[in-house]
């Protein structure tokens, strides 16, 4: 089976062929950091990071890297509300990022750029711009004169006349042609800056993503990702600066998510809508917000309901029962290795399930199809564990393998992982409990089988009587 992922640049799915064999090099746009980052940014941050496990899961070697906007007028703005530098809220919602993206197991990316660190790369950039005749400086500000950029609109699939009449944009009379963008901003009054050939100030947006990718990752690359709404300016304006400085394709494939919505309502500020992960991960564990993102194709819509991130929360708690009663059974150690009938069709099953996925996975990331095989298992699971026979050590095993690579491994859901060291001992207090439990019973000593049943239930544990004895699940 071979990966293909829609290009944006084509407007076509495409057989996946890195530009050095073996080797993958990711640019995904990352958050300006003046706040909490809310669960439309969210998305992207994901769906690539899950891109990136997939690759490493086909033998890949990935670098992946994922910049922080830390200078922006958005930033400066917020500084300037709290009495503060940029600096100090920049590092602040840094921290406060990974505190999210970890509440979302987003794993880490192999380099986090930020704009501030690279200012030299940016200056030697535009000065490189300037002297190929791409870039002119008036008053203090440098512009790209885009239509010097022969393939300018090639991203977003629109010439400039077609962006003139359907975009507003700000006029100012200084640039030759009112789409080209801002490489330099001269510095304003009370404004952070650095000294330039063309005096104090600091870089546009559009320069930052492109010195930044081209760094870590060379001229060319294999995939630049990020939302939608980033086709048109940004990821159009990176193109062409970056193209018209190297003389080199760019990015190879340009893989965008759809647009997230709340109650069917865009997000704004003037609807009170916008809905932050860390307000979301203090009601939900972050598998099941996780569960939600994944839920729908990434390059298709996403509309947030309570109704729907409630689905999700049912079907994670579906899949960690079913991982919870197998490893119950391998704790107890009642197996056998003799393979009947009825582990041999179980067996199978998975192995279809497998290729399913990976199918799913190769389809451009079809991660809804990609769930749906854990569900299809769970319920093939359920049938095998629900008969009185004795389990086979083998089966439960490669199920719990099934689970662990390809749910936690390459989807990235913390709680249907192997069982961290905290939790164990956890467990083993809970298997005291109720061995302690049965005794009382065995005993007549109801009073204490009643006091050790209630302590169990408001640590969240519910006890099922089984043909194998006692089961328990956390609620």
């Amino acid at each position: 089976m071979v990966l293909k992922l829609y290009n944006t640049l084509s407007g076509s799915k495409e057989k996946f062929v890195p530009l050095k064999k073996g080797k993958v090099g990711i640019y995904v746009c990352g958050p300006t950091v003046y706040d909490y980052f809310h669960i439309g940014n969210a998305r992207p941050f994901l769906i690539f990071e899950v891109l990136r496990r997939y690759l490493e899961f086909k033998n890949y070697d990935v670098k992946y890297v994922s910049n922080f906007t830390d200078i922006d007028d958005k930033v400066i703005k917020k500084a300037n509300e709290l009495g503060t530098t940029f600096v100090d809220i920049a590092e602040r919602y840094i921290k406060e990022y990974f505190k999210d993206a970890d509440c979302l197991n987003i794993g880490r990316a192999d380099v986090y750029p930020r704009a501030t660190e690279h200012i030299a790369d940016i200056i030697k950039f535009i000065n490189g711009l300037e002297s190929k005749g791409y870039a002119y400086e008036v008053e203090g500000d440098v512009f790209f004169e885009v239509s010097r950029f022969k393939e300018y609109g090639k991203l977003s699939k629109q010439n400039l006349e077609e962006i003139r009449s359907g975009e507003r944009i700000e006029l100012d009379k200084r640039k030759r042609n009112p789409f080209d963008f801002v490489l330099w901003k001269k510095a304003k009054k009370n404004e952070p800056y650095w000294d330039s050939p063309w005096g104090p100030g600091r870089p546009g947006w559009h320069i930052e993503c492109s010195v930044m990718s081209c760094k870590y990752l060379g001229d060319s690359f294999d995939i630049h990702a990020g939302g939608a709404d980033l086709i048109f300016p940004h990821h159009e304006n990176e193109i062409a600066q970056s193209e018209a400085l190297s003389g080199k394709l760019f990015a190879k494939y340009w893989l965008h998510n759809g647009y997230l919505k709340i109650a069917n309502k865009k997000m704004s500020k003037s609807l009170g809508n916008i809905l932050k992960i860390r307000e979301l991960c203090q009601k939900y564990d972050g598998s099941v917000i996780r569960h939600f993102l994944l839920s729908a194709h990434y390059r298709s819509p996403l509309n947030f309901s309570i109704e729907q991130i409630e689905q999700s929360k049912n079907s994670i708690e579906t899949l960690n029962n079913i991982i919870y009663n197998m490893r119950f059974l391998e704790q107890q150690g009642k197996l056998t290795e003799k393979m009947n009938s009825e582990d041999k069709v179980l067996l199978t099953k998975k192995s279809e399930m497998e290729e399913k996925f990976i199918e799913a996975m190769d389809d451009d990331l079809n991660t809804p199809v990609a769930l749906s095989v854990f569900f299809l298992l769970a319920k093939s699971v359920n049938i095998y564990l629900s008969n009185n026979r004795l389990k086979n050590k083998i089966v439960l095993s490669e199920i719990l393998k099934f689970y662990e690579k390809y749910g936690s491994l390459i989807l990235g859901f913390k709680t249907i992982s192997k069982t961290e060291n905290k939790d164990i001992v956890e467990d083993k207090e809970i298997e005291e409990m109720i061995k302690d439990r049965e005794l009382a019973r065995k005993n007549k000593d109801w009073e204490t089988a009643d006091k050790i049943r209630k302590k169990l239930n408001d640590m969240g544990i519910i006890l099922e009587d089984t043909a194998e004895g006692i089961r328990w699940k956390k609620a």
